[in-house]
């Protein structure tokens, strides 16, 4: 069994997550009770997405977690894609909540019901300076993979639908405008929709084992097929295990004669160092089938 690592998520990212999802699971709490206190649509829908991002926070810490233990006979590739599987997760929840939002939003709209606006305005800073903080803790990592980007945007989007909440507010407590609750309601709403179908998209890309983003494989093959000796490159499939790991293979046609002179192991490594340097996918994680010309009696049709 290999035994390298597969860039296992750091342990600074998890206690960063576990920060995030205290901070959140607290706000969230006391902006239930405000919901519940002034009725408020904006805070409703606003808390509803704090409760979906504070799922999204704990799928995101046990995915964390999951991806840490190690690989197996079984899979192997250990727990890589629980990341992805919370994502989704993530997504899916959150396109409900926005048609939610929107369905009730406009219901409002024509029958808006009373909002005490000084009330409102305490829960919504509140929720806010939450949101600040965990935007504080998130925002180091927030590249470092798929669960961390996702986290640290529901938590942008939390923040913005907060502001949301404090305008809407001061709006109604300085000129008695209800609608303003509903429409505020609606922005974070809107807010909402766009963010979950774009993690939908890039989950579902994983999940599909699509090629990895920026990854051209006509330019792979091209930088393949100038190496000395290869006379065709065929059969070849890209795709992203989790974030930040890319895997690729190929068969490789060489001349005959490569496996009777012994340099067919020498364009085995100058193919894995080729993608290594050009593409940044690592030498452990691309595979080579390479193979006498006289071998493609043997392809399938559809691989030749």
């Amino acid at each position: 069994m290999d035994s390298h690592d597969h860039h296992h998520p750091p342990d600074g990212a998890r206690g960063r997550l576990a920060i995030a999802f205290g901070i959140t699971a607290a706000v969230l709490v006391a902006q239930v009770f405000g919901a519940l206190l002034t009725g408020s649509l904006a805070l409703l829908v606003d808390t509803v997405h704090l409760l979906t991002d504070a799922a999204g926070l704990a799928m995101a810490l046990f995915a964390a977690h999951l991806a840490r233990r190690p690989a197996s006979a079984r899979r192997t590739w250990g727990y890589r894609r629980a990341e992805v599987i919370a994502a989704l997760a993530q997504a899916g929840v959150l396109l409900a909540v926005g048609v939610y939002v929107l369905v009730e939003g406009l219901l409002r709209l024509v029958a808006p019901p009373e909002v005490p606006g000084p009330e409102l305005v305490v829960f919504g800073v509140v929720g806010l300076l939450g949101n600040v903080a965990a935007l504080a803790v998130l925002a180091g990592r927030r590249t470092a993979n798929l669960n961390l980007r996702a986290a640290f945007l529901e938590v942008v989007n939390d923040a913005l639908g907060s502001l949301a909440v404090v305008v809407a507010a001061l709006v109604i407590t300085f000129t008695g405008w209800q609608r303003a609750d509903v429409v505020a309601g609606l922005l974070i709403g809107a807010l909402i929709l766009p963010r979950a179908l774009r993690l939908l998209r890039e989950t579902v890309s994983v999940l599909l084992e699509s090629s990895p983003p920026g990854l051209d494989l006509d330019e792979v093959r091209a930088h393949l097929m100038d190496l000395d000796h290869v006379e065709d490159v065929h059969d070849m499939h890209a795709s992203l295990i989790a974030t930040g790991l890319p895997v690729l293979s190929a068969h490789v046609v060489v001349r005959t004669d490569c496996f009777t002179d012994g340099h067919a192991a020498r364009i085995l490594d100058q193919l894995q160092e080729c993608v290594a340097e050009h593409f940044d996918i690592a030498v452990e994680h691309s595979t080579f089938q390479v193979e006498p010309s006289t071998h493609v009696a043997h392809e399938h049709p559809q691989h030749a």
